[in-house]
């Protein structure tokens, strides 16, 4: 593969992880105001397809094209800012790993709560804290590797 259209893999999969992890996000965030079962149940299912769809297929890709790109270009991947990317890489999959789990979860406590006419419960409280609090290092280390790709500083 030319070393054009795996850039353009590669950055667009860094792309795809940040727009969609923002998309997600705003979309929970604004459904979960609400405060209604049905809004919420609806959207957590779109949001979780997209996260199926979207963020693991790059996911996924992310260290193949990385990999392909560093043998590429000749960067040696004991370089200081690629082995710096892929502990951030790994800690962000150490987040976003349980948050995949805890928005199957708050569709399902949402969609129950709303086929029972009821509130959500407090454990769908409880779990979106938890989700809400895991964004902010996830994301922070995704805008880190994207920093650490366009700028190959030296350590």
């Amino acid at each position: 593969m030319s070393y054009k259209f795996l850039l353009f893999l590669h950055v667009g999969g860094a792309t795809v992880l940040l727009g969609t992890g923002a998309g997600i996000a705003f979309f929970m965030v604004v459904s979960n105001r609400s405060g209604d079962p049905r809004l919420i149940a609806h959207v957590a299912s779109i949001v979780v397809l997209a996260d199926t769809l979207f963020t693991a297929t790059a996911a996924v890709l992310q260290p193949i094209t990385g990999f392909l790109l560093a043998r590429e270009t000749g960067w040696p991947l004991t370089e200081g800012w690629v082995l710096l990317s892929l502990g951030l890489y790994v800690f962000t999959g150490m987040f976003w790993l349980p948050v995949v789990w805890m928005q199957l979860r708050m569709r399902d406590l949402a969609a129950a709560a709303r086929d029972a006419g009821q509130p959500l419960p407090a454990a769908y409280r409880r779990l979106y804290r938890w989700w809400f609090a895991f964004g902010f290092p996830a994301f922070a280390a995704v805008l880190a590797i994207v920093w650490l790709m366009l700028t190959k500083p030296v350590f």
